[in-house]
């Protein structure tokens, strides 16, 4: 029976690993689909800042109350499972609590387990009453409805469920042991006062019941693990490279098109011809894009925030249009950035590994020009962001797109940039009339 144990949790755990890998695979794919862009500068400074703001979750306590809660679940899942570890050996070995030869501080570890899981219970069901009861405006926008808005509650209840499994198997195994006066290896704090009506079972239904809860707990965290692919909580994994690869300059400072900059040169070159053929036996250059029309024509960062987005909406509750009514909602932006990327991957997908055209772009049926015009470009949300995604690029990209490739700008900036082309100023007066208020004075 144990080597038939065995078998079924190699199987399990080879299968849940590797469907994982195989779903990773597929975003690696897509980021990539994007442009490159070197963002490998200052490593030192990247390092500090991933440490700080990645690991340290010094911007989630921005907000006090939100950052201390998601810092208790953080920490707690985190090194919880660490026992990960000695439930993967004694599964693959048939051995049970496999480092209890760790004496005295492996009771250390299995009582601060306990303490770090009952902390996740509390912080997990302080999330659900804020999102569910007090219904913080930020989680009830209008992109939130539907999955996007169930999803945050699943991964609630799972991380409830695993850390109720998680003491349940402790106490179970705690109380079965005391019935035969055997010394259990860990100190049980939590486990074994939450439980306590577990003393009133026999061992043979203790015993079932810890290996109930013991599989329970490692085929929940093999599912909530490929579950991540599916979820917003992608971002437990993605944002560490997310704030790595994050702009280190000044956040007004802009980006330059490199299509824009050849042009130019092109231009300042007395001895270019634009005209000019191409070599013999080279193939004519595609003629260059401004801007981004869809998910190919923005960079592999910009499609990296877009998988680590966390949907918390701290962006848009810092929006100044989205607050002043307008349609803009920041998180929108990498929801529907994200959404596309996905519906190109499983394009690709079905066409053996060819993109085949669907017809669609990012702007337009996923995000509206009325969206992208509301922008003030005061960059709130990128510093509201806690895991330093970076929704302007997106805007500004989209943008240039519509105002250099589709003309389609609002009738108010096509008459600002039309004075500044005829009059050298943002205003409809000629360059004679400038001082001609001073000649009234």
């Amino acid at each position: 029976m144990t080597h038939l144990s065995q078998m079924f949790f190699l199987i399990a755990l080879i299968s849940g690993v590797g469907f994982f890998i195989y779903n990773v695979r597929k975003i690696f794919r897509n980021i990539n689909l994007g442009r490159p862009i070197d963002r490998t500068d200052d490593p030192e400074s990247r390092w500090a800042l991933m440490a700080r703001v990645a690991l340290g979750q010094s911007k989630m306590v921005v907000r006090p109350i939100a950052g201390f809660l998601h810092i208790l679940v953080y920490v707690g899942f985190i090194i919880i499972n660490l026992e990960m570890l000695e439930i993967i050996i004694d599964g693959l070995f048939g051995t049970h609590r496999v480092f209890s030869f760790l004496g005295g501080f492996y009771d250390f570890l299995i009582g601060s387990f306990e303490i770090l899981a009952l902390l996740v219970i509390i912080a997990v069901g302080a999330f659900w009453v804020r999102r569910n009861i007090h219904k913080l405006q930020r989680f009830w926008k209008p992109e939130m409805r539907g999955w996007p808005k169930n999803d945050a509650n699943y991964i609630l209840y799972i991380e409830f469920a695993l850390m109720v499994l998680f003491l349940g198997m402790n106490a179970a195994d705690y109380y079965a042991h005391a019935k035969q006066d055997v010394a259990l290896a860990g100190a049980f704090p939590v486990s074994k006062n939450l439980f306590f009506f577990f003393d009133s079972f026999g061992i043979g239904t203790l015993q079932v019941m810890e290996r109930v809860f013991w599989w329970m707990h490692i085929l929940g965290v093999l599912f909530f693990l490929n579950y991540l692919y599916y979820s917003k909580h992608f971002h437990i994994l993605s944002a560490f490279p997310n704030v790595w690869f994050a702009k280190l300059r000044p956040k007004g400072e802009l980006d330059n098109l490199a299509s824009v900059t050849s042009e130019v040169k092109l231009m300042m070159d007395p001895n270019a011809d634009p005209f000019a053929a191409p070599a013999p036996g080279a193939e004519m250059a595609e003629p260059e894009t401004f801007g981004a029309k869809d998910v190919f024509d923005l960079n592999k960062v910009q499609l990296l925030n877009a998988y680590t987005c966390t949907e918390c909406g701290r962006c848009t509750s810092e929006c100044p249009a989205n607050l002043t009514g307008k349609k803009l909602s920041p998180r929108k932006i990498m929801m529907d950035t994200r959404d596309r990327l996905e519906d190109v991957g499983a394009n690709i997908d079905k066409n053996n590994g060819k993109f085949v055209d669907d017809g669609k772009k990012l702007i337009g049926d996923y995000i509206s020009a009325e969206e992208i015009w509301a922008c003030t470009s005061c960059n709130a949300c990128v510093q509201a962001c806690p895991v330093n995604i970076d929704p302007l690029s997106i805007i500004m990209d989209i943008r240039r797109y519509l105002v250099m490739e589709e003309s389609a700008a609002p009738m108010e900036l096509n008459l600002m940039m039309q004075n500044v082309e005829n009059n050298g100023a943002p205003w409809q007066f000629n360059n004679s009339d400038r001082l001609n208020w001073a000649e009234e004075a």
